[in-house]
């Protein structure tokens, strides 16, 4: 019979969702599970963004839309983006995607081709090195132990320029799995090693940017050196900030090359976002901020009440994470030990019994690039949040 194309054997199925498929699995089975494994924000926009998704199916045009976003959304994420200090930006700068992700694989058919080499920080978004795999780019990851609180040097960065050369830099800030946000300081440090080898490109995978604590602000490499604007492109999305993960809207904004390539991308994938999607987008951004402000104010009570059991337990290292909503603990203290019985050698196992166990769901850390760690997505129902952390503290106590 006719065979796949030979990219599909370099395509995997999300680590992520695989582990969160398994706690439904088990709970649609009467286990009692609560889960820390998906990164979704779990709460949902205000009424003025269904009130105006509502409107626009009333005034339903039935027309194709724009390949790039109709101006008042793009007009909204410039205005989005004003706000959080990166001016200078115009509608043909911009483009529009489904969801982040969506923006991200566009990207990386327009600025890579087969062999070319991207370059990113590890823990890493698990998506980052499956699109690379995709597209038949050569992956470097630059690790970032817990030791230095998993983020990337100044002087990391210049040896893997300097070294593999790559054609795309892709950096997160605040990050996806450890929280971690760079401070001004250090994103100047790394700023001022990018402007050193102006034959790469910069991707800002930046959509956690409002999910910040402690009083942080949000830091672009435009920012603190305007000099690297016509290589630096900044991805923004409506999931996290706004609840509206299954909206899918994401963003791009950075040269009119990069911009008009992905609105091509678009024509050949999508055509146009919808038309109902849209005017909810154009809500979200440009009208109440009351519910994600609050939220962000919830997600750092949660971060701490997280941190409280994390660095009460023996063993585990957890870099005190600043933004979005996961904390990323170094658990090979456990590695060698055993759970009634049952070995533990790796972050896969760990996981696993712990589900098996304690019906807690976390995701592994090898699914990000560091397999001495695992994930806690912390965005469950509050009143889930104690009685799982509960059930992580009591798993290592009982470990022998």
């Amino acid at each position: 019979m006719p065979q796949l194309a030979r990219r599909m054997s370099r395509a995997k199925p999300s680590a992520i969702m695989a582990v969160a498929e398994k706690a439904k699995r088990l709970k649609s089975e009467g286990r009692d599970i609560i889960s820390f494994s998906i990164g979704v924000p779990n709460f949902l926009p205000g009424d003025h963004v269904y009130a105006a998704a509502r409107e626009a199916l009333d005034k339903d045009s039935g027309q194709y839309g724009s390949n790039r976003g109709p101006d008042a959304l793009l007009d909204a994420f410039i205005a989005h983006m004003d706000a959080i200090g990166l001016a200078g930006y115009g509608r043909a700068n911009c483009s529009t995607g489904v969801g982040a992700k969506h923006v991200i694989y566009n990207l990386a058919e327009a600025l890579l081709d087969e062999g070319d080499v991207i370059a990113f920080p590890a823990p890493y978004w698990t998506t980052y090195l499956d699109i690379a795999d995709i597209v038949n780019a050569k992956a470097v990851t630059l690790p970032c132990p817990a030791s230095q609180d998993y983020k990337l040097t100044s002087a990391q960065l210049d040896e893997a320029l300097a070294t593999h050369k790559p054609k795309v830099f892709l950096f997160n800030n605040p990050s996806n799995p450890t929280g971690m946000v760079y401070t001004r300081e250090e994103i100047v440090a790394l700023a001022d090693v990018l402007v050193k080898y102006p034959d790469t490109w910069i991707i800002a995978d930046d959509i956690y940017n409002r999910m910040l604590f402690d009083g942080l602000e949000y830091v672009n490499f435009v920012q603190v050196r305007p000099e690297l604007r016509d290589r630096v492109i900044f991805i923004d999305s409506l999931s996290k900030t706004y609840g509206m993960p299954g909206w899918r809207v994401g963003f791009m904004a950075g040269p009119e090359s990069v911009a008009k390539a992905v609105t091509t991308m678009n024509s050949n994938h999508i055509t146009n976002l919808p038309e109902v999607v849209c005017a909810a987008a154009i809500a979200a951004l440009s009208g109440p901020q009351d519910v994600p402000t609050q939220k962000n104010a919830e997600f750092q009570a949660k971060r701490d009440q997280v941190m409280a059991v994390m660095d009460a337990i023996p063993g585990v290292v957890c870099p005190r994470p600043q933004g979005a909503f996961y904390v990323f603990p170094d658990i090979s203290s456990a590695f060698g030990k055993s759970h009634n019985g049952v070995q533990i050698e790796n972050d896969v196992d760990f996981c696993n019994v712990l589900l098996e166990a304690k019906g807690v769901a976390c995701v592994p850390g090898s699914a990000f690039g560091e397999p001495r760690a695992l994930r806690i997505s912390y965005t469950c129902p509050t009143p889930q949040l104690a009685p799982g952390l509960a059930r992580i503290q009591e798993f290592f106590a009982e470990l022998v």
